[in-house]
């Protein structure tokens, strides 16, 4: 009989290891392409991260805001070449955050578009990381979070650890075969990207959160040192003015919960103090959640949907924050 897994533990067991070590297809997120002498610069301008300065060995976590600072689509990003330019992001909200983007070109020199049917994207854990020779580059760059490998017409982006599992994004033209690996179930990649603590944003919290409501400054999602971007002006003054009042949060529920659902504290009975961001069922059964509230909500019980729903225990974060400035 297997073990069950505990979700408070910091790193896993050589069982749970194997059990969650594999290849799944992540049918959930599309790609917009950014092609064009300037991609990089265009982006520049609409993006939370330092794109233009993005180096060919790294990918990046950005986010697009509205002029309030509030996330209207998050993206893993990184360069095919100087003007050629993948963005990563929740299908759901892709042609809204295209037709968005779009508006934005004018007359600058770069097409945008929606390639998603142009790639195959499988996310890759833990032994399976191993399994192949293009896969190897998780040897020597474990850990090395956001770095990037090619291999041929192969690309691998390093993502955080979930629950201690290595992670990697792979990401090859349609009709390429994926890596090679056992198949990991869809729902064990969604709960492991849960535990790594950062939540995409998806079409239930769009323009819910500024950047660091969900900790994308702590993770490489927001660089204070690049030139203007919409809402720059609203991000920047949140971590420099000390005036971060949310944070995102690791939690498990024995009950059932869905993104955008409203997260209660014992202290006020009607009024949210949070919303659920990203969630997944757990192999120890319920729910794994990140919530994004707020930081005087940290202490003390806390219920899912009101003060009668199911109870929320916070996790440690598997990351450090950093410090308001």
């Amino acid at each position: 009989m297997s073990t069950p897994f505990d979700p408070a533990a910091t790193a896993p067991t050589a069982e749970h290891l194997l059990t969650m070590s594999g290849v799944t297809q992540l049918p959930h997120l599309g790609v917009i392409r950014a092609v064009g002498e300037e991609a990089a610069k265009f982006l520049q301008g609409q993006l939370t991260q330092d794109i233009a300065g993005l180096g060919h060995d790294k990918a990046s976590l950005a986010a697009f805001c509205n002029a309030k600072g509030r996330m209207q689509a998050s993206f893993i990003v990184f360069k095919h070449s100087d003007d050629d330019i993948l963005l990563m992001c929740s299908r759901d909200l892709l042609p809204q955050t295209l037709k968005r983007l779009s508006m934005f070109v004018m007359r600058a020199k770069v097409k945008l578009s929606d390639a998603s049917g142009e790639f195959l994207l499988c996310g890759v854990t833990g032994n399976a990381a191993q399994g192949s020779n293009a896969m190897n580059s998780v040897a020597s760059s474990a850990h090395i979070h956001w770095s990037k490998h090619v291999f041929g017409t192969q690309t691998t982006v390093q993502l955080h650890p979930g629950a201690g599992i290595d992670r990697l994004l792979w990401c090859a033209p349609a009709g390429t075969a994926p890596p090679a690996g056992p198949e990991l179930p869809l729902g064990t990649w969604q709960w492991l990207e849960v535990q790594a603590g950062i939540a995409p944003v998806t079409l239930p919290i769009f323009e819910a959160f500024v950047p660091q409501m969900l900790n994308y400054e702590s993770v490489g999602g927001v660089n204070f040192k690049k030139g203007c971007y919409p809402g720059q002006e609203v991000v920047a003054r949140s971590q420099f003015r000390g005036t971060l009042k949310r944070r995102a949060y690791v939690a498990h529920t024995a009950g059932a919960a869905h993104v955008g659902q409203e997260v209660f504290h014992e202290s006020d009975a009607d009024q949210p103090c949070g919303l659920v961001a990203a969630c997944a069922p757990s192999p120890a059964g319920g729910f794994a959640v990140i919530v994004s509230m707020q930081t005087s909500a940290s202490t003390g019980a806390l219920t899912l949907g009101g003060s009668s729903g199911a109870a929320l225990k916070l996790l440690p974060l598997p990351y450090p924050l950093l410090e308001d400035i």
